[in-house]
């Protein structure tokens, strides 16, 4: 008797993944999770190894890629793809669309069989409590290595943090480490990844403060300290103790007027940082009006940058072998112009059309591009001054970088770390802040969190609102509100509250609709005695158009307050019908957020170790 397609057995690789899952049960059951989650020394170990583990990751993917582009491109020894020296036109064009091609592809079909979008070390620990999935971070990591390889220009960092990142997830899943300390992990991770991939330990640390953590605590120190030292002196032992790029300190020379002048780059960088994040949308907005077949949009993206790249070869890759030519040679302005607008528009093109990767390298290639030729005008106006050309590159390269990324203290330690120079870090300082304030006033978003707005992913940072999403007003307001209607006269609402009776309450329509909100010290004003009569509750009423819903949490309810300057406001069932369902003060308000926040954050400063032993 023949069988039909459901009787037929399972296929070999369902029953592989059945029998690596039940292994990984097994697994967990026999680990001391108990214990492990308890101990801030076993945390601090586990952190060491997946700072070794991650750093050698970071050396292979690094090595593998360069090889990809001496066996595509034809690049010579000690070459960079970046560099564009040797390599044909047709190369040029021919190498980004067939990788293009092969992104494409792989997106298409990867999609149909997991749809959801990749999680990344910031939206992880925003919003999932540090949760990330390794087979999505490979997914990842395996379509940024493609993208590099045939020359988008996208740089590897993303790759690197989402595997380091990723990698250290699925450990503290598998030993069940509470949500604050898978946070920190995920932290570690992404830490050792930067570390290892710029041979900077501190640029390293502070990335995982401030992009993944989203804060600097007791508990998360010694853990993300050691992983990116040890990613480090892992990658130091493989590759060498060289940073990915060099300056000769020498060459800075900073004095005490040359601070005013950084402030002035750090101003003007903030705005490009603006504009290569909008750029990138602008092309996603181009290549979705094309409209394309998904699996076609990378190889029209490629065919573009490949004609770029005919014009300014230096946009293939991340831009490491350019930035350092950069440093190291005097370029005229009508080339630096070039190179940045061909940087910006090659990077928005390829992200736009799907490569994946990121804007680290190219930021700080940019920033070098964009300090250069700041100082040239400078020159160009005022002969006589000298201008500190390095300097102005370094300010250049940490304000850019600060602005698109949104790590400002991170430029500053790589920085520090690359020059040994301390005026010159000083410097940097003085752009990083300036651009950072920018950003922040102007457009609000680094590049990351952007990239979430546009998706609808509620993240402004990257400290974790997962906790705030659950704390909403509904659980959180009263019910006792007080409703009169607006036609009723202000002699009738004072013989229903007596003076003293309630401070607050809320005007509606015949229809029920909330038309404004009235305070009785206003209604028994003894200037009113004459007129109380006539005068409606709608003549005192304000303040109509401010209120709260049901579902919104309490630390956008607390931006409401602020705005409408009440200390008390209505929540409405909906804003069509805008019936008064509460109300919520906002000294209760402050108050439970605050509670909330105090919890999360003893969770995250490790209390038990700080009034016990582990």
């Amino acid at each position: 008797m023949s069988q039909t397609v459901d009787q037929l057995p399972r296929s070999e690789p369902h029953r592989s993944t059945s029998t690596l899952r039940r292994h990984l049960a097994h697994l967990r059951n026999v680990i001391p999770t108990r214990r492990l989650r308890n101990s801030e020394t076993v945390l601090i170990l586990i952190s060491a190894g997946v700072g070794a583990v991650v750093g050698f990751g970071v050396v292979l993917l690094h090595d593998f890629v360069g090889y990809l582009h001496h066996v595509v491109f034809g690049l010579g020894e000690g070459r960079y793809l970046s560099e564009g020296v040797g390599i044909t036109a047709a190369t040029m064009v021919i190498a980004p669309s067939l990788g293009g091609l092969i992104v494409g592809t792989l997106i298409y079909f990867v999609r149909r069989w997991r749809p959801g979008d990749i999680v990344d070390p910031i939206e992880a620990n925003a919003l999932f409590g540090g949760k990330m999935s390794l087979i999505d971070s490979f997914r990842l990591t395996i379509s940024t290595v493609i993208s590099n390889a045939c020359g988008a220009s996208v740089g590897m960092e993303a790759a690197y943090t989402q595997t380091g990142s990723g990698l250290s997830s699925a450990l503290g899943q598998l030993i069940r480490l509470r949500r604050g300390d898978l946070r920190i992990l995920t932290g570690c991770g992404a830490a050792a990844a930067i570390a290892a991939a710029f041979n900077a330990p501190l640029a390293g640390a502070f990335y995982a403060f401030e992009l993944v953590i989203g804060s600097y605590t007791l508990a998360a120190l010694a853990p993300v300290a050691v992983a990116a030292l040890t990613a480090t002196v892992v990658a130091r032992a493989t590759i060498g103790v060289a940073p990915i790029f060099s300056v000769d300190a020498s060459t800075v020379g900073v004095s005490a007027l040359d601070y005013a002048a950084f402030a002035l780059v750090g101003f003007a960088s903030g705005w490009l940082g603006i504009l290569t994040m909008q750029a990138v949308t602008v092309a996603e907005r181009v290549f979705r009006k094309i409209a394309p077949p998904i699996w076609l949009r990378p190889a029209l993206g490629g065919f573009c940058v490949g004609l770029i790249a005919l014009w300014v070869p230096q946009v293939l890759g991340s831009g490491h072998g350019a930035l350092q030519n950069i440093l190291d040679t005097r370029l005229a302005m009508p080339l630096l112009v070039a190179m940045l607008a061909a940087k910006i528009l090659a990077s928005a093109v390829s992200l736009g059309a799907g490569f994946r990767g990121g804007l680290f390298s190219s930021s700080l290639f940019l920033g070098s591009l964009f300090g250069a030729l700041l100082a040239d005008v400078v020159s160009t106006a005022y002969p006589p001054l000298e201008v500190p050309d390095t300097a102005f590159m370094l300010v250049g390269m940490g304000s850019v970088a600060a602005a698109i990324i949104g790590a400002p203290i991170t430029m500053v330690m790589l920085v520090l770390e690359i020059t040994a120079d301390f005026p010159a870090t000083v410097g940097v300082l003085t752009g990083v802040v300036v651009s950072s304030v920018v950003v922040r006033k102007a457009f609000g978003y680094s590049f990351a969190t952007w990239r979430f707005h546009l998706r609808g992913v509620p993240i402004h940072g990257a400290h974790d609102v997962g906790w705030i999403d659950d704390l909403t007003v509904v659980r959180v307001m009263r019910r006792d509100q007080k409703t009169v209607p607006e036609s009723m006269t202000i002699g009738g609402l004072r013989k229903i509250f007596p003076r003293g009776s309630v401070k607050l309450v809320f005007v509606t329509d015949e229809g029920g609709q909330y038309k404004g909100l009235l305070d009785m010290a206003a209604v028994h004003n003894p200037e009113l005695d004459e007129q109380a009569e006539e005068m409606r509750v709608r003549d005192l009423s304000r303040n109509a158009r401010y209120f709260l819903l049901p579902r919104t949490n309490v630390r956008t309810a607390l931006r409401q307050f602020s705005e409408a300057e009440e200390e008390s406001l209505p929540v409405l069932d909906n804003p069509t019908s805008r019936k008064v369902v509460g109300y919520l003060t906002e000294a209760y308000a402050l108050r439970r957020y605050n509670q909330e926040l105090e919890r999360q954050r003893s969770d995250e400063l490790g209390t038990k170790y700080l009034y016990g032993s582990d």
